[in-house]
């Protein structure tokens, strides 16, 4: 039996070789498919919108001005502040990922990939205050922990209906401004503490 099957396959020709390769691509394609329907279902998987990697480029007059603010305090203490393009995402909880953002940095000539500020932007001021709420207990968390280089620290203030968020290493600082940064931010808004 097995040398006739041998035999039918040398047989097949041009025609019987393609027909048999389509039945196989045809198969593989639903077998594909098949694993593909079987994700997981009514689990909610955290995925990023198309540019939040980025500044968002819907904010409101809210995150304006913020940014006014900013630019006042950091500017007391001869910081400059400016907006980027640079793709910057600090540890952030599932709903601070999903509001309205703009990235802005300090200028720090000798440490020219530090001074990130993150400005979010609610839809109340009552709504920031819960969600800032929030994003102090995931900064103490462990994924938040495991996201932050070692030794991170977090400043986070409530400026009306914005959370504005700052987040540095103290060790091994390439530029002295950035000792100033923290302290500048402490004069704006109303701060978050966040739990050790």
């Amino acid at each position: 039996m097995a040398a006739r099957v041998t035999a039918s396959r040398g047989r097949l020709g041009w025609p019987g070789r393609w027909r048999a390769g389509a039945v196989r691509v045809i198969l593989l394609a639903v077998a594909l498919f098949a694993v593909g329907a079987c994700g997981p279902g009514g689990i909610e998987v955290a995925s990023f919108p198309v540019g939040t990697l980025g500044p968002a480029g819907t904010v409101g007059p809210a995150v304006g001005q913020t940014r006014i603010e900013l630019v006042r305090v950091l500017g007391e203490r001869n910081l400059v502040v400016r907006d980027t393009l640079t793709p910057f995402r600090p540890p952030e909880d599932a709903l601070f990922t999903t509001v309205p953002r703009q990235v802005l940095q300090v200028l720090l000539p000798d440490a020219p990939t530090e001074g990130y500020i993150v400005v979010y932007e609610f839809s109340s001021p009552t709504v920031a205050a819960e969600a800032a709420t929030d994003q102090a207990t995931y900064l103490a968390s462990g994924p938040a922990r495991v996201q932050s280089a070692f030794g991170a620290r977090h400043v986070m203030r409530l400026v009306g209906s914005t959370v504005v968020l700052y987040s540095w290493v103290p060790e091994g600082i390439e530029d002295e401004r950035q000792r100033d940064i923290g302290p500048a931010l402490e004069t704006l808004g109303i701060g978050v503490p966040i739990p050790a």
